[in-house]
């Protein structure tokens, strides 16, 4: 089977959204709803095989608005999260909410809801673990009064900015940030993450008047809050580039995070990994000599993200 995308090719085109088991590709000469190929089946492909937004596919046509998936081309990246067990006999397995994505930018807002940042921590962790970059996205700026609050989030976000974050402190009221969010979102395909309530879509029909609204729609046909998404979509921009909507994530769990690799994934303690007395070995916990304890207590790394680091190594 041959494995080169070309995109002037019409038995070529990219996954724009998935739906249960049907999909939109879009291709050179128009959109097409498709199936998949029965051999994806013949083969046992588990749900993390099966086509999702962002993905290069072969199909054959079978009428002038229809056709079937033979193959996904080989992915650049994935950005997924490790599915929720509704029941104590099920297993987890990896769900992939998109792929050959540019970057992943989590939302959150300033307050209602107030900002999680531990939830934060695993989308980078998620992030760094696929190679793909990430910027963070402030909203609703203009809730943010002058008091204890907005020092403890200045605080956090200085943090994450010398980490090596790009942020980006959006207001809907004032449209504060929102040219600097078009130009990071202008020819690239971005997956946005968040909590429901934290503004995407009064952002997005700020950004594109009417987006929002389809991205809302989408949410609640894929019925938000439910643990596992059955309609996921790319949404074209108009100034160049595309979003993909994860509507109704509450729980972001690690998927093929290894416990001894995790802190490779915190970008500011990668520098003292091997530094510490066990070497390689050591946990980052209680062990004396370690090194990214010392950093912690000497203001290297941030105690916040220290604390994240231990609870992604308890909880993933």
């Amino acid at each position: 089977m041959n494995t080169i995308f070309d995109p002037n090719d019409p038995c070529c085109g990219v996954v724009t959204i998935k739906n249960t088991h049907l999909y939109r590709v879009h291709t050179c000469d128009g959109d097409l709803d498709c199936t998949c190929s029965s051999r994806f089946r013949e083969h046992g492909h588990s749900p993390a095989a099966l086509p999702v937004p962002g993905d290069e596919v072969h199909l054959v046509r079978i009428s002038a608005g229809s056709g079937q998936i033979l193959e996904i081309l080989p992915r650049r990246n994935v950005f997924a999260r490790r599915s929720a067990v509704p029941m104590p006999s099920a297993h987890a397995h990896e769900q992939i909410i998109a792929a050959n994505v540019h970057q992943v930018i989590p939302v959150f807002a300033v307050a209602q809801p107030v900002p999680r940042w531990h939830l934060l921590d695993r989308y980078l962790v998620s992030a760094e673990s696929a190679g793909i970059p990430a910027i963070i996205c402030i909203t609703k700026l203009d809730l943010l009064e002058p008091n204890d609050d907005a020092r403890d989030l200045e605080t956090a976000l200085g943090d994450y900015r010398r980490i090596g974050y790009p942020v980006i402190s959006t207001s809907g009221l004032t449209g504060a940030g929102l040219d600097e969010l078009k130009s990071a979102l202008n020819g690239r395909l971005t997956v946005l993450v968040g909590k429901s309530g934290v503004g995407k879509t009064s952002l997005l029909n700020l950004l594109q008047p009417g987006l929002g609204l389809r991205v809302q729609e989408t949410s609640r046909a894929s019925g938000r809050g439910r643990h596992t998404t059955t309609h996921l979509e790319m949404f074209p921009l108009e100034a160049g580039g595309a979003v993909i909507d994860t509507p109704g994530i509450r729980e972001f769990g690690l998927w093929d995070v290894a416990e001894d690799d995790l802190a490779m994934f915190f970008p500011e303690m990668r520098p003292h990994l091997g530094r510490c007395r066990f070497g390689l070995g050591c946990a980052h916990a209680e062990e004396p000599g370690c090194a990214i304890r010392q950093a912690v207590n000497t203001g290297l790394i941030s105690p916040y993200r220290y604390q994240s680091y231990l609870r992604l190594k308890e909880q993933p």
